[in-house]
């Protein structure tokens, strides 16, 4: 019985984490868009890095895996690797071409939604390149972000940065092909689910 309520609990350490998450998205599209205070939007997103890491951690630690957070954590991941892109290319930190390649691959990725509920799934099963390139990309935002700065140690630092993201984006994409590889097989091994 105490596993089925653990699963239904609301909340839990890694769900207020999530939503503190979730909140601090527009304060970090507010700080680099209307005040340009870069300071603090780096800070905002090495939390974000540090307790998207963490809540996953502290969830089978303290027991507290729940149906919310497993909706939750990934969907925060998701608006990030949106918002943040978008606002760096905005900003000119980053160019047009890698926030739209990031943008095309989530929306195909959205797009194999519908095939795989007519099999009977919500989602396949995330690959540890999947979680690898996620990692890569949280830490090469806040790391391209402090290497705005005029100074010898902020150029290392940015060159750091778009390492992690180079290597993020490729990873990303390889991601994609694994997912896109065992949609093919669950298209021909698993029957269409009948409604009615």
């Amino acid at each position: 019985m105490e596993p089925v309520l653990a699963q239904n609990r609301v909340l839990t350490v890694p769900n207020v984490l999530s939503v503190v998450r979730l909140g601090l998205i527009p304060v970090f599209v507010y700080l680099m868009l209307v005040t340009h205070t870069l300071s603090w939007a780096v800070a905002i997103l090495m939390f974000s890095g540090v307790s998207d890491w963490a809540d996953g951690k502290i969830a089978r630690l303290l027991n507290q895996q729940s149906r919310l957070g497993m909706l939750l954590d990934p969907a925060v991941d998701r608006l990030y690797m949106v918002t943040v892109p978008i606002v760096f290319a905005i900003s000119g930190i980053a160019p047009w071409w890698f926030v739209l390649t990031l943008l095309a691959r989530d929306a195909a990725l959205a797009g194999t939604l519908p095939l795989l509920w007519s099999r009977g799934l919500s989602a396949l099963p995330v690959s540890y390149v999947g979680k690898a390139a996620t990692f890569a990309l949280m830490s090469g935002f806040p790391l391209v972000l402090l290497g705005q700065w005029h100074a010898l140690w902020s150029r290392v630092v940015l060159a750091c940065g778009w390492a992690f993201l180079a290597w993020g984006l490729y990873m990303y994409l390889w991601a994609f092909v694994l997912y896109i590889v065992q949609m093919v097989l669950v298209m021909r091994r698993m029957p269409k689910v009948t409604h009615g």
